[in-house]
């Protein structure tokens, strides 16, 4: 599958956070680099391929829109991101793509996206298959822990715990610590099996029992639910 490039340039790390998330589980985009300013961007646009362009405003030095005055032709596509609405005008002069408010609900992302994929034509598209569609699920994950490497059924995965510096994925049976990342474990899960609920927590979502306002409840262990995820997470379950 061709997978669409895309930058982020944000000031915001949070805002960057949730961006990558929104990347990471649309099957056909990949995310290139997160940027935490315009001249970051243009050196990285100036040495490699970016089909799409999620870009803040307001931000120090350069703003989002002298940075698309700036962009040599052809462009990448541009999605703004911000939290201003008084720029709209001036960037649709500019020829963008849409236009975002955050806080941003994960649908108004996909709206987005597909407006971008009939920008690109058919031809930049994956064929044969729904552009939503989960990951397949594959049935384990070789997990590497200090010297071992470790096969884990999907099916025994409670959750994923993200640490300052490691991982811990908590089993039915134990716990098993890893340098992964959780946006690296993203990308190896069935996106309708496994949902980010928090910056520091995945859960299975056929391992929870109940929710309980801004909790998760497994048993009797609590997970709790972030903001910035919470109202995708409802959406996800119904």
């Amino acid at each position: 599958m061709t997978k669409l490039q895309c930058l982020v340039v944000d000031d915001e790390r949070l805002a960057l956070e949730v961006m990558e998330s929104y990347i990471e589980r649309v099957p056909f985009l990949h995310l290139a680099k997160l940027c935490l300013t315009p001249l970051q961007a243009l050196e990285f646009i100036a040495r490699n391929p970016v089909d799409v362009l999620f870009l803040d405003i307001d931000m120090p030095g350069l703003t989002g829109l002298q940075l698309l005055q700036t962009l040599k032709a052809p462009p990448p596509l541009v999605v703004l991101t911000t939290a201003y609405s008084q720029f709209a005008v001036e960037a649709f002069a500019l020829d963008v793509t849409d236009y975002l408010l955050k806080p941003i609900p994960f649908s108004r992302f996909l709206a987005a996206v597909q407006k971008v994929q009939t920008q690109l034509g058919a031809n930049r598209l994956p064929t044969n298959e729904s552009t939503l569609e989960p990951k397949p699920l594959t049935g384990q994950l070789f997990i590497k822990s200090g010297v071992k490497t470790i096969r884990v059924d999907l099916d025994d995965i409670l959750y994923i715990e993200g640490k300052k510096d490691y991982v811990l994925v908590h089993t039915r049976q134990t716990k098993i610590s890893t340098q992964f990342s959780l946006t690296s474990f993203m990308e190896k899960l069935p996106t309708d099996q496994f949902a980010r609920i928090h910056r520091s927590f995945i859960v299975a979502l056929t391992k929870v029992d109940s929710i309980e306002r801004n909790r998760i409840l497994i048993g009797t262990i609590e997970v709790p639910i972030g903001e910035l995820y919470r109202e995708d997470f409802f959406k996800r379950i119904g």
